[in-house]
């Protein structure tokens, strides 16, 4: 027998939510098949089957939580039982339920039948009673909300025809479907003015995330640095390469590259917190934080120090897109020795970012102004000019290592040439 324990997809992750079983309770299952979905503190990943038998002993039904490590259910092969006793004393795994129970969340999350104003769709000769419950994963739903997919018109390929992820990944976007119940409202959607209280439940990100920067934030010593940076010459040579049909690279490309490089000069910020001793690691790992529409994730680029500018703008664009499908691997999430943080395309002057832990520091980048400055012979000119605040945790570094790295980083933007390596 083995059993099937909720994984540890990451260094910093304790615990994991069910999302859904893909196989009930009796089915036969295959070694590395995907049996259910679990949800981390950073994206929606694959349950695949320990080895191949028979799933059973299933403790922990969908939306449960429980520690990494923790036995959720159990795979037995021809001759075995379920030893007496086995799963009793579960902490905080909720019981098995019945297995005339086993339908019911997927009964509760079915999505709303096609009206009668989509009957010329394919899904409207199907009959109405498979048309009033679509079988759907949760993560399928989300996408299908979000690429304004009916799931009506899709085919599932799961198990017993349930439409799963990749069937909704690359389905031509139709009518919408219908509106999500308020009291699932997305975390950043506009909420309609009202003289009534409401509460919002808020989703696994968000309440990670909650926690995540509440700890920072009480156990980190933060402190903050901030510079102006002149990137004309970051504009000339972005111009530069749009007439050379070169590819485009974004400033936030020469700001990965540029804290790169200073991460390589400056090794003691590339560093994590350990109690009496400090890491400084090998490799320089850059998380990008990515904002979706449930929260925010920080994908990996991976020896950001190694890699030209457009390798960098190719990759983080990449990242990006497959962040907010909800595609990346737990490789692409874990890993990171520095974060940046960019608002500047949401017209921001400045701000300050809260490190990610482990990491000791995070740039914040913000909206390039045009601002009248006096050049080295007191001219006065008009340039284009942006802030970049270092966040720094004080138990890695000092303030004058602080602002002496968050300057090598401007001397980079300001002598872009020297990042075309």
């Amino acid at each position: 027998m083995t059993e099937v324990i909720m994984p540890k997809m990451g260094d910093g992750m304790e615990e994991g939510t069910l999302n859904e079983w893909l196989k009930k309770d009796g089915d036969k299952v295959k070694s590395g098949e995907v049996i259910g979905s679990i949800q981390t503190d950073k994206a929606t990943l694959e349950l695949e089957a320990p080895a191949s038998g028979i799933l059973t002993g299933i403790l922990l039904q969908a939306g449960g939580t429980v520690p990494v490590g923790k036995a959720i259910a159990m795979i037995l092969k021809d001759g075995e039982s379920v030893p007496a006793g086995w799963g009793s004393g579960g902490g905080s795994a909720p019981a098995p339920a019945a297995p005339s129970e086993a339908p019911a969340p997927e009964a509760a999350s079915s999505a709303p039948a096609a009206s009668a104003t989509s009957s010329t769709s394919p899904a409207s000769s199907s009959s109405s009673s498979s048309s009033a419950r679509i079988k759907a994963s949760p993560l399928a739903k989300k996408i299908a909300k979000e690429k304004g997919i009916d799931l009506a018109s899709i085919s599932g390929t799961g198990p017993d025809g349930r439409i799963v992820q990749k069937d909704v990944a690359n389905a031509t976007p139709g009518a919408a479907p219908a509106s999500a119940p308020a009291t699932k409202a997305p975390s950043f959607a506009p909420i309609a003015a009202s003289a009534e209280d409401s509460t919002f439940a808020l989703n696994k990100i968000r309440q990670i995330t909650a926690k995540r920067t509440q700890e920072s934030k009480q156990q980190v010593p933060h402190f903050y640095v901030t510079v102006e940076v002149d990137v004309e010459r970051i504009l000339a040579l972005r111009e530069m390469f749009e007439e050379e049909e070169s590819g485009k690279v974004s400033i936030n490309d020469f700001v990965v590259k540029a804290s790169a490089l200073a991460l390589r000069e400056m090794p003691q910020v590339n560093a994590a917190f350990q109690g009496d001793k400090l890491l400084i690691h090998g490799g320089v790992h850059v998380g990008i934080a990515v904002a979706l529409e449930d929260g925010l994730t920080v994908p990996v680029l991976k020896n950001a120090d190694l890699k030209p500018l457009r390798q960098i703008n190719a990759e983080v664009r990449d990242l990006a897109k497959r962040a907010k499908d909800n595609k990346l691997s737990m490789d692409e999430l874990t890993g990171s020795t520095f974060s940046i943080s960019n608002m500047g395309m949401l017209d921001v002057d400045n701000f300050l970012a809260i490190v990610n832990q482990p990491n000791a520091a995070i740039v914040a980048i913000a909206s390039v102004r045009k601002r009248v400055v006096a050049n080295e012979e007191d001219e006065v000119e008009i340039r284009h000019m942006m802030n970049i605040s270092g966040s720094f945790d004080h138990r890695v570094a000092d303030g004058a290592v602080g602002a002496k790295f968050i300057n090598l980083i401007k001397s980079y933007l300001e002598n872009p040439t020297r990042l075309l390596q």
